[in-house]
């Protein structure tokens, strides 16, 4: 349940500004929380950071617990010797300030980083090696797992690409024996990839390093760290290949169902976000251990949780296999009283939040608010349909127990999206603001923060007026999204002052 009445920003670090083709953990990230700090701000709402696979989506990420080593400074690593001056002023002319071209940014970035983890291991610098080898011993319930899989995945994504294939799976393209985790298998991989699992955990222990760093920095300015917590975790994962009975698996290691949602608000054939669907039971018989691993974890990197697809924890929308479009699927029942049980009896109450957004019926509201979890009310949502107490998105029907947004990233910028409402909407628009709205985004932002819900969130596109070219993702697509960069003049206007007025004026 949410005490305080503040406000924050909404911005995956990736779209930070810098030199180096990709936001990351360096002065930039400094930067900007002195930025939040002179407007006024108490969150930095950050989204997923783990390591990403197809289609670049933090939501599709190679592992649940891992970070992702793009997000890791070359300007830290340089500054701990790690790399030369040369190395990191060396940059392509094709790695954009504007947007993120991640096939560039990974040619170039990830050898430099591979460069500094070598370099890594022949450190004599005793404090930083006593770290990575304590922080491989506190990691080593997913770590081993993870690295072993990045580099048993690298010897045969080489030979898959090698041979044409660029879809190549673990489940479909590894030696049966280490795909099945036998026992000689496992011994055999470990010895012959000895140095690229360790190139691989050197690569998280930078990736820890550098943002534990940020977050302290970020919580002694007073700001706290809102993460993410993916429900759903992708195929392509040391999560599946290490914990296959975890998921609805045939005998081949292949999905039986995938996860998505039905037809909605992003998309009239619904969302076929394609990751393997839990097998709740077998779950539960286990006490939920991986579940109570995966909040512990991601409570030691962040302050507060939002929890993701919220209403997948009572009930999932399940696709059997082989379905072109989400729109053939079924509801599957999920044991969420008692998985928020089993993680309260471990860890205690832990700050969640509830991402209750798509089709939410009045089981998955008991279940968040059994569980006192605020929800999400998203003000572009609010002029879909007339006035009234049924629609939850106008702030007169909010509850303070409640995170206020202009928008999310899955949501055009406000100003996007503005341009695209009809008459109707633009006629409830004008008649709940009580005149036609001029400063489009900055209207929306004084209406969230205005609103009695304790946490008000607007996503820095809406600070920075932008139109539907700097949108973060469009869900049901897989080109484009995740890569816009805030330019590096956003500190140079007014909106810090515009902020932090506003948030004196309704008391955040």
């Amino acid at each position: 349940m949410l005490s305080e009445r503040v406000s924050g920003i909404l911005l995956h670090p990736t779209s930070l500004p810098g030199p180096h083709g990709i936001g990351d953990f360096g002065p930039e990230a400094y930067a900007f929380v002195d930025y939040l700090v002179a407007a006024g701000q108490k969150r930095w709402q950050v989204l997923p950071l783990g390591a990403t696979g197809y289609a670049d989506s933090p939501y599709a990420s190679f592992s649940s617990f891992a970070g992702n080593p793009l997000l890791v400074s070359l300007e830290l690593l340089f500054r701990a010797g790690d790399l030369t001056s040369e190395e990191i002023k060396c940059i392509p002319s094709e790695l954009s300030a504007g947007r993120v071209e991640y096939g560039p940014v990974i040619a170039w970035k990830v050898p430099n980083l591979r460069t500094a983890a070598s370099r890594f291991r022949e450190s004599s610098n005793g404090h930083r090696v006593s770290s990575y080898v304590a922080f491989c011993e506190l990691q080593s319930t997913w770590l081993d797992d993870y690295a072993l899989f990045m580099a048993i995945k690298k010897v045969f994504d080489d030979q898959a690409r090698r041979n044409g294939d660029e879809s190549a799976l673990w489940n479909t393209y590894w030696d049966r024996d280490i795909a099945t985790r036998e026992a000689s298998a496992i011994e055999r991989w470990q010895e012959s990839c000895r140095e690229e699992i360790e190139i691989q955990k050197i690569l998280q222990f930078f990736f820890f390093e550098q943002w534990l760093g940020l977050k302290r920095y970020a919580n002694e300015q007073g700001i706290q760290i809102i993460g993410d917590l993916p429900i759903y975790v992708a195929l392509d994962s040391s999560d599946v290949w290490a914990s296959p009975k975890s998921f609805r698996l045939d005998a081949n290691l292949r999905p039986i169902l995938v996860a998505g949602v039905p037809p909605d608000y992003f998309s009239t054939t619904g969302q076929l976000w394609g990751n393997p669907v839990y097998d709740w039971e077998q779950m539960q018989n286990d006490g939920f251990r991986w579940w109570i691993q995966r909040f512990k974890g991601t409570c030691e990197m962040v302050d507060i949780v939002r929890v993701d697809h919220f209403r997948g924890f009572e009930a999932g929308w399940s696709i059997p296999v082989g379905h072109p479009t989400a729109m053939h699927g079924e509801w599957l029942k999920a044991p969420g009283t008692e998985l928020f049980n089993a993680v309260r009896q471990q860890l205690g109450e832990l700050p969640i939040l509830a991402e209750d957004l798509g089709l939410i019926t009045p089981e998955v509201e008991q279940l968040r608010d059994d569980n006192r979890f605020p929800g999400m009310k998203v003000l572009q949502f609010a002029f879909d349909s007339g006035p009234g107490p049924d629609n939850q998105f106008l702030p007169h029907n909010y509850l303070p127990n409640s995170v206020a947004y202009t928008g999310t990233h899955d949501n055009d910028t406000t100003l996007g999206w503005f341009a695209s409402t009809t008459i109707a909407q633009r006629t409830f628009i004008k008649d709940y603001f009580g005149h036609e709205p001029i400063d489009v985004a900055w209207e929306f932002i004084r209406m969230a923060l205005s609103s009695v819900s304790r946490l008000a969130v607007v996503p820095m596109q809406d600070v920075l007026c932008l139109g539907r070219e700097a949108r973060m993702n469009m869900p049901s697509t897989q080109v484009g999204n995740w890569s816009w960069r805030m330019p590096a003049s956003y500190r140079s206007g007014n909106s810090a002052a515009r902020l932090a007025k506003l948030v004196k004026l309704y008391d955040r």
